[in-house]
């Protein structure tokens, strides 16, 4: 499978929802759409990974060099990681959770939560 970013903006967010795999070689394309925003300005960014079949530990080194980024910038990352679908909710959510970094994001269960439309408060770990 393939990996597709589709990117637009919510207000005063930067959302890029991705689609596919993040793997070792789609990765890096994740990795440079985020750079592209904060190079365009943006420090408010949503990345909408409720798409996201599968993610390795590239994946999950792109999500953590992205909060470390928008860190540095004084700007907001926030993911959004739907609870329903698979059983046990999204494939990404899993897998932070798994490795322990879950914790470190700001998660939201939809765009209009994620961009503060409809007000509530990231999921807990």
């Amino acid at each position: 499978m393939t990996l597709k970013v589709l990117e637009r903006e919510q207000g005063d967010w930067a959302v890029l929802q991705v689609c596919g795999e993040m793997d070792l070689v789609t990765s890096p394309a994740v990795r440079q759409h985020v750079h592209d925003a904060v190079a365009d300005g943006r420090r408010s960014l949503v990345l909408d990974l409720g798409d996201v079949q599968f993610c390795d530990s590239s994946g999950v080194g792109v999500l953590i060099a992205a909060r470390r980024l928008m860190r540095s910038c004084q700007g907001r990352l926030r993911l959004i990681l739907p609870a329903q679908g698979a059983v046990e909710g999204s494939h990404v959510n899993r897998v932070l959770a798994a490795l322990g970094v879950r914790r470190l994001f700001e998660v939201y269960p939809d765009l209009a939560s994620a961009t503060g439309e409809n007000p509530a408060k990231p999921l807990s770990a």
